[in-house]
């Protein structure tokens, strides 16, 4: 179904990866605090890595994956990325309590914000996840459950940088966001409500009315979503659109559209007595990738990748694996219809080769910043004074995506880089 093109060896450990919405390039945020952009090839082939290590040669002998650019941009770890509408700005942010935004081609920041600190402690609250809702909202949760709105129209200083609303879907930590595609009645065809998972329960927030409903306690841990739409409707019971929603014991539910009580169906992803594996990350397959009928992509705690087909709500072929130890952390689709997946300290490039039939596959600081064009041999750290440092993560057990124990700040032992902002 898939087969691996390269691997891609990263620093140190991954906590968050992006895709760009129209170009082939994908952003990773390391355990280190490096974010770090690479280009992709246009080509497809099997793979066998550089001695550099910075590079990954396709069986082409002429394609090659290319670092753009490098920086440290957080002093601690890089937890989550994101890119805007347009690919043109990439948002990132760390456990430094810093929120910066940075020109996706060269990498220079534009502007930061500096996270609210806890009220209760005046320590930072470390950011869990980013998403670009619209040109003009920017969406921050963190691990105190918090989730900040901020108002991109509005110019502000760095010292009086703040969010315009701030909500508490959840009692625990905010673990996946998911947007709902704007109603036939909107004028602005952006989203204005959201799905979130955090601890047991799933909440629905919209932009201007806050949170909207919360579920019932489901009884187990909530890690990952996704919005499905186009689906089968059924008259008086289903309208065709709904959030598949990732669990930690391995279970895949699905909640109907509008109905945000409880959950409808349930799918077993990874099975086993006292639980399956943790279900970290859910993607969508696009359009012209498998068979043409709706299927999504599965990370699971256990290093593999499974595929998932709606429907039937079978699991299709066997599992990708990435991983022998890591989980996967990070998975998407890139412009040219690669999956991508990562964790642990890779990035793997899949390709499409044969789609299985269902009868034969069905089963259960701005000194950070680093010049552009660092080109393939362009690795390279900016910031080394701190990398024999470390912090201690709060620790939510294997579940949460970026709960490793301490950040691994080792000193990469590449050369820097002159000409920075």
């Amino acid at each position: 179904m898939f087969e691996n093109l390269c691997t891609l060896p990263l620093s140190s450990e991954l906590f968050a990866q992006a895709l760009h919405p129209t170009e082939p390039i994908l952003a990773v945020g390391l355990s280190a605090g490096h974010v770090q952009s690479f280009r992709l090839p246009a080509v497809t082939g099997s793979s066998s890595d550089d001695e550099d290590g910075d590079t990954s040669v396709l069986s082409t002998g002429t394609s090659t994956i290319d670092t753009e650019w490098r920086t440290r941009r957080h002093k601690g770890s890089c937890r989550t990325l994101a890119f805007n509408g347009d690919g043109e700005v990439l948002y990132s942010a760390g456990t430094d309590g810093l929120l910066k935004a940075a020109s996706s081609s060269t990498g220079q920041v534009l502007s930061k914000y500096r996270i609210p600190i806890l009220a209760s402690s005046s320590e930072i609250d470390p950011p869990t996840l980013l998403h670009a809702l619209s040109p003009q909202t920017l969406l921050l949760a963190t691990d105190s459950a918090a989730l900040h709105l901020y108002d991109l129209r509005t110019p502000s200083t760095f010292a009086s940088s703040k969010p315009s609303q701030t909500h508490y879907p959840h009692d625990d930590y905010i673990s996946s966001l998911t947007p709902l595609p704007p109603t036939e009645a909107s004028t602005s065809g952006f989203s204005k409500q959201w799905v979130t998972t955090g601890g047991t329960t799933l909440a629905v927030t919209d932009l201007r009315r806050g949170v909207l409903v919360k579920s019932e306690d489901q009884e187990e841990e909530l890690l990952s979503s996704v919005f499905v739409g186009g689906l089968p409707s059924r008259p008086g019971r289903s309208k065709g659109e709904k959030v598949l929603v990732g669990s930690s014991s391995g279970v895949l539910t699905l909640w109907e559209r509008g109905v945000w009580d409880d959950q409808d169906e349930r799918i077993i992803v990874d099975g086993g007595r006292g639980g399956g594996e943790s279900l970290d990350v859910i993607v969508n397959m696009p359009d012209g990738v498998g068979d043409g009928g709706k299927n999504i992509v599965v990370g699971v705690g256990d290093g593999t990748i499974r595929i998932v087909k709606l429907g039937p709500n079978k699991i299709v072929g066997e599992p990708l694996r990435h991983d022998e130890v890591e989980g996967v952390v990070g998975l998407g689709f890139d412009v040219g219809g690669r999956l991508i997946s990562g964790g642990g300290t890779t990035v793997k490039v899949w390709q499409e080769s044969e789609w299985l039939d269902d009868a034969d596959s069905d089963s259960d600081s701005d000194s950070d910043d680093e010049a552009p064009g660092a080109g393939k041999h362009g690795l390279g750290s900016d910031d080394d004074s701190d990398a024999d440092s470390s912090e201690e993560e709060r620790k939510r057990g294997k579940k949460q995506k970026f709960a490793k124990g301490k950040d691994k700040l080792a000193v990469t032992g590449i050369l820097g880089f002159e000409g920075m902002e």
